[in-house]
């Protein structure tokens, strides 16, 4: 039975229709602050804690409901004789019911003009402290960190239903995970200021679910999708979905792949990925025209990919697709016609807008593995600002060095070992995630099927030995960048003057795991 309430919200939705209907089945209602303020107004009869307690708001309102007689209220076990007696002795009241949600930190701390001092005021210490305290007790306290939790509770007290273990265990995981949150996103906020080449001790994850899927890489799989709430680069998880048809675990990873990729490229350009592997790249004067080119590269492979554009999709290019199986079309904006005309003639097609293209080398990169996680940072260095440094008889020409960036831009986003063989700025052969370099040659020779021909080559990682540059000079390559840094880098660079290939190295691996 619930006889005493606890209230104290910083978000206030919902919350007067929640305390009028406590109120209503008579139960008794301790708020503070501007909770209290909020209900009086609505003619609801709430006692302020500090009146309970005997103890005044002080500290800029810091101490407010840090009193044994608010704790004591919520802690006491129900069924442990010396608990209650000695709750009665200091005149305790038991407290059924917690409801509390905390300081919005993270809106403060979005708000890029915050002062650090304005953020540490905005860390709530009473609420979390509430919240755990309720969630500790929750077979005799229901706790309530949520207003979408506030009709359920509300049901059950007029229905007179109980509330089983089940229930009350559940909302104390609610509660804290919800704490737990907070606290990261505090920690997170204040290792801001440490040196950034350090990694921290511990590292606490927050991630908002955004949706269930139907399931994971494969159908035995179950799978949920995570988004990070502090993302302001342009992503999948911030985007905007058309249509009815959600995003698959699979979809989620290739459209991500399709679009950081995409987001190298300042001309308009097109992608089309599979797999988490590009098999077609174009850079043209028209976004129509890469459309085609890219999606022509290799069409056998591009069955049931995802396609990215970094412009707006038009009619045109919403036309272009109805002969195609596409999974997934992303495009930084759709215009109504194109719209219109992809709901009704490609139903199936999941439709994702992105806004203006923003990219950022912040943050880092996890992945899990048994036992533990790994971490790294985004940084990559930009093409046009790494040093290149030709080592070969013959310089690039113009056009090579601007193939040459293009070919890297593209081998970036492709998994190791890889290869990829670029003319007229465009990916025809894309040898990739083989465990021989030279292999991954061949293989992009196969797939370039000579349209590579006096084209150029990238190497996400030196050659070890020349037999990828001899196979590269079969494919009638004629320029090739790539990391250097083997000992043999003498040799593959007398094969390349052998047949008057031009060579730059970067310094800079590509290794994608």
């Amino acid at each position: 039975m619930v006889k005493t309430a606890l209230i104290s919200v910083s978000n206030k939705e919902g919350i007067v229709e929640f305390a009028k209907g406590l109120a209503t089945l008579k139960i008794d209602i301790l708020s503070s602050g501007g909770t209290a303020k909020l209900l009086r107004e609505n003619n609801i009869n709430v006692q302020d804690v500090s009146d309970y307690t005997g103890f005044p708001e002080m500290m800029d309102g810091r101490i407010k409901t840090l009193h044994p007689k608010v704790h004591g209220g919520i802690l006491a076990l129900r069924d442990n004789k010396e608990h209650i007696a000695q709750s009665k002795k200091h005149g305790i009241t038991l407290i059924d019911l917690v409801v509390v949600n905390l300081y919005p930190f993270k809106e403060t701390i979005s708000v890029k003009t915050v002062k650090h001092e304005q953020a540490i005021e905005h860390i709530d210490i009473g609420g979390p402290t509430l919240i755990r305290s309720a969630a500790k007790n929750y077979r005799a306290v229901i706790v309530a960190t949520d207003p979408n939790e506030y009709a359920s509770i509300l049901h059950h007290l007029k229905e007179k239903l109980p509330f089983k273990e089940n229930y009350r265990r559940k909302l104390a995981t609610r509660a804290f995970k919800h704490t737990a949150r907070y606290d990261a996103l505090i920690g997170d906020y204040l290792s801001t200021a440490q040196d950034e080449n350090r990694f921290p001790t511990i590292i606490n994850l927050s991630f908002l679910k955004a949706q269930d899927l139907r399931y994971g890489e494969n159908p035995h799989q179950r799978a949920a999708f995570y988004r990070d709430e502090f993302i302001e680069e342009t992503c999948i998880a911030n985007a905007v979905m058309h249509g009815t048809k959600e995003l698959s675990y699979n979809n989620i990873l290739d459209a991500d792949a399709a679009l950081e990729l995409v987001k190298e490229f300042k001309n308009p350009a097109c992608v089309v990925m599979k797999h988490t592997n590009p098999c077609g790249v174009a850079e043209r004067k028209t976004i129509k025209q890469a459309f085609e080119d890219a999606y022509n590269v290799d069409p056998l492979s591009a069955y049931g990919c995802i396609i990215a554009i970094n412009k707006k999709c038009t009619l045109d290019i919403a036309k272009a697709t109805k002969k195609k199986f596409v999974e997934v079309l992303i495009a930084t904006e759709f215009d109504e016609a194109a719209l219109e005309y992809l709901k009704e003639n490609k139903k199936n097609l999941r439709l994702i807008e992105t806004g203006p293209l923003k990219k950022s080398n912040l943050g880092y990169n996890l992945k899990k593995v048994t036992g533990g996680t790994l971490i790294q940072t985004r940084n990559w260095p930009d093409i046009d600002v790494i040093k290149l440094e030709p080592v070969t008889s013959r310089k690039p020409t113009k056009k090579e060095l601007e193939d040459l960036k293009f070919a890297w831009k593209v081998n970036k986003h492709t998994k190791s070992n890889s290869v990829i063989f670029c003319k007229d700025q465009t990916a025809y052969g894309l040898g990739v995630g083989q465990m021989s370099r030279v292999d991954s040659t061949i293989i992009a020779k196969r797939k370039a099927n000579k349209r590579a021909n006096n084209g150029v080559l990238s190497s996400d990682a030196f050659f070890p030995f020349r037999d990828g540059v001899d196979e590269a000079h079969k494919a009638g390559i004629r320029a090739i960048i790539q990391p250097g840094g083997s000992i043999r880098d003498q040799e593959v660079i007398d094969a390349c003057n052998e047949h008057d290939i031009t060579m730059v190295f970067t310094n800079v691996r590509l290794f994608r795991h």
